[in-house]
């Protein structure tokens, strides 16, 4: 059995490896976020078994690695680099996320008359835009979440029917 791990661990972390880059460049560019989420998360945790299995298999040498310079250089460079990603978030200093989240969570709060002038349109035109796709509006003064929700539809749906309306 252990000559069974050493045979696939570097092999798995290698390829295993492989796949994390690949999509974790894909979510960090925004290419194919649907197709590639789960894969990362659910193969970069797989990961951690070849990665053990490999430790395992190299124990003494890695720890000869902790004698030399490189080793406790990277060691410091690597936590200094996650900690500064990291302390925002633990401070509550963090800008909230994705910018593109926070802007459609302050058209959804907003109402038609206010968002309108944002996409170069009326109030009535962006009324009638919405109207048309299905939605039911009472008054340019009611707020695009509410509109959502009386019409038994979802609030970003909305917003997609409202940037669409620009065109």
């Amino acid at each position: 059995m252990n000559d069974t791990f050493q045979k696939y661990a570097t092999p798995l972390m290698t390829w295993l490896f492989v796949i994390s880059l690949v999509s974790g460049l894909a979510l960090f560019l925004h290419l194919g976020t649907q197709y590639f989420r789960e894969m990362h998360e659910w193969l970069s945790l797989v990961l951690i078994i070849p990665f053990v299995l490999h430790l395992w298999k190299n124990w003494r040498p890695f720890l000869v690695y902790f004698k030399r310079w490189p080793m406790k250089l990277s060691l410091a460079a690597c936590t200094a680099v996650a900690v500064a990603f990291a302390a925002p978030a633990a401070l509550g200093t963090s800008s909230g996320g994705n910018p593109a989240v926070a802007i459609a969570s302050a058209v959804e709060s907003s109402t038609i008359a206010e968002v309108s002038p944002v996409f170069n349109l009326t109030s009535e035109e962006l009324t009638a835009a919405i109207t048309k796709a299905g939605y039911t509006v009472s008054s340019p003064d009611k707020v695009i979440k509410d509109i959502a929700v009386e019409s038994g539809k979802d609030g970003f749906d909305l917003i997609r029917v409202i940037v669409a309306a620009k065109r």
